[in-house]
């Protein structure tokens, strides 16, 4: 009897032990391969910004100072024919990709279980780097956050992780690229967190947060640390309280009438070989508007940092607000492909440093730039559907702290519960 139940627990002993090892060796495979995850996105984020800068420099025939500022210093028409070659090559490599290569599979679709082709996924990063670094009006965040995935894709297939596994880290991976290409660490984890997995947990945060810093790590071997925007440390005013109550609401309603412009025209864009004519015409339209307003041309950056800077005058920039919504809207329709975070960034800080100047003549004593910056958030919540992302970025962006929280929180719910409102009773009515 003491025999059996001495060769029991010598059983139960070594199942233990077996156990445990191979939950060590889970850990340990699955921690390898976050790590590797995160470097593959840190150094396609590294060599996106290398691409861009590199383009940029080249086209504009400038070396050192910001995309405006290289603009600014060469002859306007230059813009002009400069986006004439982007729509040509742009045009030429969509045809041809769209026309002979598989499907691109997206973020969103890779992040649920899609598997993402090497050749079309590769080639379709690089035209986006490509227009966007010819001066296209069109965000390139996409590109770094499709390689991150694609990468996380790979690595994780090679690995043989589970279905679930090889989910989260492909969201982590595009959230780390993200974060690599503007150096938003927290911001990265958090977009893969809140719009990829929609999921708050152990299993989701914890590869989010070590891929996006490991990758933001890597990255800052060429991407700069200062923040992409400057802007003056702010204090929190009645004022501004008030006006981000009432202007919250305002901005929701903007931000879901740009959302659905901008998939109006992605849903009409040129199809078969008329992108080869379309896309050319619209850029050049586009290059031609921008001899008069450079600003309109790039990811929104430019825009974005005259609101804050906050010194233009209303008519400039009201009218680049709406300039920056025609450019991009055109541009998508024309056939590009490419992201609307920091044009809608850049659109929501134009709308609130425009109803800022008219709201000082009734309240005066705010700073326009803490308009710009409330919107901005606000605008950006709504147009991606995430509030917790959106401040996350904008703080990180900006380098921004505690002052202008409570505003923001106020004017991005009151956006966010607009936004969510218009899709529930259109929806409700679409049924």
């Amino acid at each position: 009897m003491r025999e059996r139940t001495t060769n029991n627990g010598s059983c139960y002993d070594r199942g233990v032990h077996i156990a445990r090892r191979r939950s060590a060796r889970w850990l340990l495979r699955l921690v390898i391969v976050t790590g590797l995850v995160g470097l593959g996105s840190g150094l396609s984020g590294l060599l996106v910004s290398l691409g861009l800068h590199a383009l940029e420099e080249f086209a504009y025939g400038y070396s050192s100072g910001t995309f405006l500022q290289g603009l600014l210093g060469t002859d306007p028409w230059r813009r002009v024919w400069v986006l004439a070659i982007a729509g040509v090559v742009g045009a030429l490599g969509w045809w041809a990709l769209r026309r002979w290569g598989k499907p691109v599979v997206s973020v969103e679709q890779a992040a649920g279980g899609a598997r993402m082709p090497a050749v079309s996924t590769l080639a379709n990063a690089a035209l986006q780097i490509v227009v966007v670094g010819l001066g296209a009006s069109i965000g390139r965040e996409v590109a770094p956050r499709e390689l991150g995935a694609f990468l996380a894709d790979w690595i994780t297939e090679k690995a043989g992780v589970t279905a679930r596994e090889r989910r989260i880290l492909v969201a982590c991976g595009a959230g780390a690229g993200l974060a690599a290409v503007y150096n938003v660490p927290f911001g990265g984890a958090v977009f893969a967190v809140e719009i990829l997995l929609a999921e708050l947990s152990f299993a989701t945060a914890l590869p989010a947060l070590a891929t996006s810093a490991i990758a933001a790590l890597v990255a800052r071997l060429v991407v700069p640390t200062t923040p992409l925007y400057h802007l003056p440390q702010f204090t929190l005013t009645p004022s501004l309280t008030v006006w981000a109550v009432i202007a919250g609401p305002v901005i929701g309603g903007a931000a879901i009438g740009f959302v659905a412009l901008a998939r109006l025209a992605g849903d009409h864009r040129p199809s078969g070989w008329t992108i080869l004519v379309v896309m050319p015409v619209v850029f050049t339209v586009i290059g031609l508007a921008a001899v008069a307003f450079p600003a309109i041309l790039g990811n929104g950056r430019s825009l974005g940092q005259i609101a804050f800077d906050g010194v233009s005058p209303l008519l400039i920039i009201a009218t680049l607000f709406f300039l920056k919504i025609g450019s991009t809207s055109a541009t998508i329709w024309a056939g590009a492909a490419g992201g609307t975070l920091t044009p809608s960034l850049a659109i929501g800080a134009a709308f609130g440093a425009s109803t800022g100047i008219l709201w000082n003549q009734l309240w005066p004593g705010s700073p326009i730039a803490a308009f710009a910056f409330i919107a901005a958030a606000a605008f950006l919540a709504s147009s991606m559907r995430a509030p917790l992302t959106a401040i996350v970025l904008m703080i990180e962006f900006t380098n921004q702290g505690p002052a202008l929280l409570i505003p923001t929180m106020l004017a991005v719910a009151g956006s966010v519960a607009v936004t969510s409102l218009l899709r529930r009773r259109r929806l409700t009515g679409a049924a």
